[in-house]
């Protein structure tokens, strides 16, 4: 493991590591992928915490209900891999999947101005999570936006009617009294 800090490249957060698992100093993941196990495709994670950086490399790793199990290299002792708790897995955007037309990854959408279809600007996108029905888009009220109300939008086609990431818009079919 090496605590250089990471290239100052375009990094995408695919999970955090969340606490330990057994004595031999592996991690458990919760991962943002889907599938969850994809964040093992990516041997070299950079860690991030507050302002605490650090780079690893993936040993091995495994599905284990709905979080993942990793080990990675040099960590094996239970009480140190305790540390690691808290941490965020990037990776540099460069390494990710290209994506279908149409298809955009949550990195891409969050910080997008959400604008109503009568032109009103509702706020701005400032995290996406999954449920069991579909994803949501949690968006928080911004300097010009409509009110100062927090909504929570789904992220579904009848929903979403346009994304222009030139512009950081997203035009949504959506009533601003919801």
């Amino acid at each position: 493991m090496s605590t250089t800090p990471a290239p100052a490249e375009d990094l995408v957060v695919l999970g955090k590591i969340v606490s330990v698992h057994g004595v031999k100093g592996d991690v458990k993941v919760y991962s943002f992928t889907d599938p969850i196990d994809n964040v093992l495709d990516y041997p070299r994670w950079t860690l991030k915490r507050d302002n605490e950086v650090k780079q690893v490399e993936l040993v091995s790793g495994r599905l284990q209900g709905k979080v993942v199990v990793a080990k990675l290299k040099g960590l094996d002792d239970r009480e140190v891999a305790r540390s690691f708790a808290g941490f965020e897995i990037l990776v540099p955007r460069s390494e990710l999947p290209e994506l279908a037309p149409g298809e955009f990854y949550w990195s891409q959408l969050v910080g997008l101005k959400v604008i109503d279809q009568v032109g009103q600007l509702l706020g701005t996108i400032d995290q996406l999570f999954e449920t069991g029905a579909n994803d949501v888009m949690v968006v928080k009220p911004c300097a010009d936006s409509l009110d100062q109300r927090e909504r929570l939008l789904p992220y579904t086609e009848q929903c979403v009617l346009s994304i222009d990431l030139a512009a950081g818009e997203m035009q949504v079919d959506w009533d601003a009294d919801f």
